[in-house]
């Protein structure tokens, strides 16, 4: 659905209340079909942005897994050498 959200979970260190609110932002973004509402519909658009970020947070904050926390800097390489793939086999077509 929304490709540019990252996975939250089970990162070293945890997502921080930015990078949950990031999220939540750019899903009521993509379900809402606008980047900034208008001025009659920015208090809703506001509202749900924070109600996300904090049923988010929650989500987090309850998940259990048994796996080793994802290093963040191993999960940003692996998504730049995808998009450098993806580059290049769109060259190539």
């Amino acid at each position: 659905m929304c490709r540019n959200i990252k996975p939250l979970h089970n990162l070293a260190p945890p997502a921080t209340p930015e990078e949950v609110g990031d999220a939540a932002l750019q899903y009521v973004r993509k379900l809402s079909g606008t980047r900034k509402p208008s001025r009659a519909n920015q208090e809703a658009f506001d509202q749900a942005v924070a109600e996300i970020t904090e049923a988010s947070q929650r989500l987090l904050d309850s998940l259990v897994t048994k796996a080793p926390p994802r290093d963040r800097d191993a999960e940003a390489a692996k998504a730049r050498a995808r998009y450098l793939a993806d580059s290049a086999r769109r060259a190539s077509s």
